[in-house]
């Protein structure tokens, strides 16, 4: 069973997250900051790291660079998960070491499509 760090400054975003996760029978870490997020991807290795791009201290996407950047880290998948739709949005995310790029709001079965996507 594959393990997911879910990262989200709003609550209630990030227990939809972890719900439409733990239903699909994954096994969730949570994090409500990329500083606790970075913590916790160094200490379980999570498979999988969903994160919101937009938080107060690190963004998401200076998140995901940490991560790619750190070679411990460095194959940890990273879905960016965020409200911001435009395409330089996705791009710029891309860009950074993201392997996919998910819009909100989204559905239950958008985001188990886009895990299944990545093999899990």
């Amino acid at each position: 069973m594959a393990t997911f760090l879910v990262v989200d400054d709003t609550p209630s975003q990030l227990e939809l997250i972890n719900c439409y996760l733990e239903d699909g029978g994954y096994s969730v870490i949570k994090a409500y900051n990329a500083k606790d997020a970075l913590s916790e991807a160094l200490s379980n290795l999570p498979d999988v790291v969903i994160t919101d791009i937009v938080m107060s201290g690190m963004s998401g996407f200076e998140l995901c660079r940490k991560l790619k950047r750190n070679p411990v880290t460095r194959n940890v998948r990273i879905i960016l998960c965020s409200s911001k739709n435009g395409e330089i949005d996705k791009i710029w995310g891309m860009r950074q070491g993201a392997d996919l790029y998910l819009t909100k709001p989204f559905s239950r079965q958008e985001l188990l499509r886009a895990v299944k996507s990545l093999g899990l």
